[in-house]
């Protein structure tokens, strides 16, 4: 059997976080290696505790490290209207299991993880990307021992938080440059796919009956604003492990993806050059659209793997 594959998940939970995490976590493909946290769906302190209060749900002991509390630049904003004051809303967890906390920075406890593992290790960001731009310009060394980025942010077309700009980048524009312009393997699995992995109705109640996860999980939906619960469910942040779990499922192409800084209606934009205008060398693999009947089985089952 081939080995597990190394990763680190940099996460703001979040509702979808916190599905994207649960199917990683149970994968017998993957080993999380590390959680570290940002602030993005709600403030730094409480996706940490986010984190750590999956983890005791799911019985796992993966450590924590808290990260950025704000953007480099860009002032703080989050999503608390879509998941709540909470970050996962509708489910009552039991308090955070805080022995897995670091004490150390999350971009300090990803450089040692990443330089400590024999194997190369996957950074999968899938909250703005601040502690990964650190990470990339304070130990610009790393990135020999990194794999890929696989991340959920960006959009090929229209945003979810500005006109042209989705939420993850937007927050942090300054970040996605850095990490778009660091010449590292990176898969974007934007706005786009995000749309087209809907869960719907008769997934969630399937879902709900499967074990403890998806009757957490089917609590969690019914208070999710990211869709309706009754059209569909958008899982943009588990397309990123889906992705490293079943690519066949994406149509992907290579590009170069530039990160708008100075447009005064379009910060925090993700320049998707499909046709070559700006005759730049392509620095990401964008996931361009995802075969939805395939994610909903591949969802339905990698549920079925949690406790």
């Amino acid at each position: 059997m081939k080995e597990k594959r190394s990763i680190i998940i940099d996460t703001d939970p979040g509702i979808d976080d916190a599905v994207a995490i649960g199917i990683a976590l149970f994968s017998e493909k993957l080993d999380v290696k590390l959680i570290t946290t940002v602030a993005g769906n709600v403030g730094i302190d409480i996706v940490t505790n986010n984190a750590l209060k999956l983890l005791r749900f799911f019985g796992k002991d993966v450590p924590v490290a808290k990260g950025c509390a704000a953007a480099l630049i860009e002032p703080r904003e989050d999503a608390s209207q879509v998941h709540g004051a909470s970050g996962m809303d509708g489910y009552d967890f039991d308090p955070p299991k805080t022995e897995l906390l670091l004490k150390e920075h999350a971009v300090n406890a990803m450089y040692r993880t990443i330089m400590e593992n024999s194997e190369k290790t996957t950074l999968v960001p899938i909250g703005p990307l601040t502690n990964i731009a650190i990470l990339l310009k304070l130990y610009p060394e790393v990135k020999e021992k990194i794999d890929e980025i696989v991340l959920m942010g960006g959009t090929l077309n229209r945003g979810n938080k500005g006109v042209m700009s989705e939420f993850n980048i937007a927050l942090d524009p300054e970040a996605a440059k850095i990490v778009f312009s660091s010449k590292l393997k990176i898969v974007m699995a934007g706005l786009d796919v995000g749309l087209k992995a809907l869960i719907l109705p008769e997934v969630s109640e399937k879902v709900k009956t499967l074990n403890k996860t998806g009757d957490m999980f089917y609590a969690l939906f019914k208070k999710y604003r990211g869709g309706s619960f009754q059209t569909g469910l958008k899982m943009y942040d588990s397309c990123a492990i889906a992705y490293l779990l079943k690519p066949e499922m994406y149509k992907l192409t290579e590009t170069f993806v530039g990160i708008e800084l100075n447009g005064s209606m379009t910060r925090g934009a993700t320049l998707v050059d499909l046709r070559n205008y700006l005759k730049e060398e392509p620095n990401a693999t964008v996931c361009e659209d995802i075969d939805a009947e395939m994610f909903k089985s591949w969802f339905i089952e990698s549920v079925s793997s949690c406790i």
